[in-house]
């Protein structure tokens, strides 16, 4: 058997655009020989991989699983280079089995979860089926972040906006499960997916927030001479009052309802108006929210650019 060198790797990644470890594995694997290892690179869906990996990919799809007996939970982001192929059915259905399989996992981030085997087949890991997938897709993709919930006492409920440009998990605690509080959460997670709040509830945001914004208002007070003379019991009710309705905006239990009749009825009063129909007790107990390609760099296109590029070349 022929003997795997440096320069065997280094040609055969040259030829193929694989990964460093994968070619020296394919060599192995077939004695050396260049042209099996191309073809088996190739079978593995590993060729070209590497090509495309210095693409930005902030296109893609957020897909939600939950358990069948609601309890567990998880939301995906998986990248694609183009909104083409993130609207490709071959790439929503590797995103829905990206979900199942991130539902069960024991990895607590992404690098463990793409090293662990891909359960629809053991014989490559989770990085190795997504540089398959990268070949024959024929984009650059990233499985970019997932998230679990679980409920011990409740159910979780999910919503996907726009064909998966946002997702919502929302974590509810309850001693009814049935239809009516089902439509609840799902309406707010409609309500987070449109509002995007930064908190659940008044207890998770920070003291050292409230405390800057205060300092900040007050010095806002200051700089108004007109507000500045008032007292000092006024300028507090102020400067809280104002703390109050940013909190409005940016706290999901104090956001107007956004199907409220009225237009003034807050979530938290929805919630206890569902509860109080139902003989239940509620509690929203967290949400998460997944909007595609928040915080990526989106690559600048130019159509008519493109096509002239491809005409001359």
């Amino acid at each position: 058997m022929a003997e795997v060198t440096a320069a065997l790797v280094k040609e055969l990644r040259e030829l193929t655009g694989a990964g460093m470890m994968d070619c020296k594995k394919a060599l192995a694997a077939v004695g050396a020989d260049m042209d099996k290892a191309v073809d088996f690179l190739r079978e593995k869906g590993l060729a070209g991989a590497q090509k495309k990996a210095g693409r930005i990919a902030a296109e893609g799809v957020v897909d939600t699983k939950i358990s069948d007996d609601g309890k567990d939970a998880v939301i995906v982001e998986v990248n694609a280079e183009t909104d083409f192929v993130a609207k490709n059915e071959k790439f929503r259905d590797y995103v829905k089995e990206v979900a199942l399989q991130a539902l069960t996992t024991v990895s607590d981030g992404i690098d463990a979860f793409l090293n662990e085997p891909w359960a629809n087949d053991t014989s490559l890991t989770v990085a190795q089926k997504l540089s398959s997938m990268i070949a024959i897709i024929g984009e650059n993709m990233h499985i970019r972040r997932f998230e679990k919930v679980k409920a011990c006492d409740g159910f979780v409920e999910s919503y996907i906006h726009a064909g998966g440009k946002i997702g919502v998990l929302l974590q509810v605690a309850s001693n009814v499960d049935n239809p009516d509080l089902h439509e609840m959460a799902r309406n707010i997670c409609m309500q987070v997916a449109a509002l995007k709040p930064l908190y659940t509830s008044r207890d998770e945001v920070d003291a050292d927030y409230i405390a800057k914004e205060k300092e900040i208002l007050l010095a806002q007070i200051k700089n108004d001479p007109k507000e500045a003379a008032k007292s000092e019991k006024v300028i507090e009710g102020i400067v809280q009052g104002r703390i109050n309705k940013e909190l409005k905006d940016i706290v999901l239990l104090d956001q107007v309802y956004v199907k409220a009749e009225d237009g003034k009825q807050t979530v938290k009063q929805y919630v206890d108006q569902v509860a109080k129909a139902n003989n239940a007790n509620i509690i929203i107990q967290k949400f998460v929210r997944f909007e595609t390609g928040e915080g990526l760099e989106k690559k600048s296109e130019n159509f008519a650019e493109e096509v002239a590029k491809q005409m001359q070349g």
